[in-house]
């Protein structure tokens, strides 16, 4: 059985730092890309980054590039998500997800299985 279970969320305030944390089971981590996403309310769930399974490269949305970092901890089965000089815009859901491409890939079609997700709240 597949798991996705984030960790992390939290009230920051503006410019604050958060990591999140993605502890996957149940599958081959390395054979899979990994994605975090997020959700506002109100709005659809868009992609925010990626790493792709055991190429190493990273992918992010322009509106966290510069801010954000994805890594992986292949010994932990993990994948993180460093915010840093985070803004009010940045408060949504965040789930990760894990996709059987080999590649990053921004569609959220692409990636079979979720987690539960894990509330970033930023104030101003």
């Amino acid at each position: 059985q597949v798991q996705l279970v984030e960790s992390g969320g939290g009230l920051v305030q503006t410019g604050d730092s958060l990591t999140l944390s993605c502890a996957v089971s149940g599958l081959t981590f390395s054979r899979y890309s990994m994605g975090w996403f997020r959700q506002a309310p109100g709005k659809e769930r868009e992609f925010v980054a990626g790493s792709a399974g055991n190429v190493g490269s990273t992918y992010y949305a322009d509106s966290v590039k510069g801010r954000f970092t994805i890594s992986r901890d292949y010994a932990k089965n993990t994948v993180y998500l460093q915010m840093n000089s985070l803004k009010p815009e940045d408060t949504a859901v965040y789930y990760c997800a894990a996709s059987e491409f080999r590649l990053v890939v921004k569609s959220r079609d692409a990636y079979a299985y979720w987690g539960q997700g894990t509330q970033v709240t930023v104030s101003s």
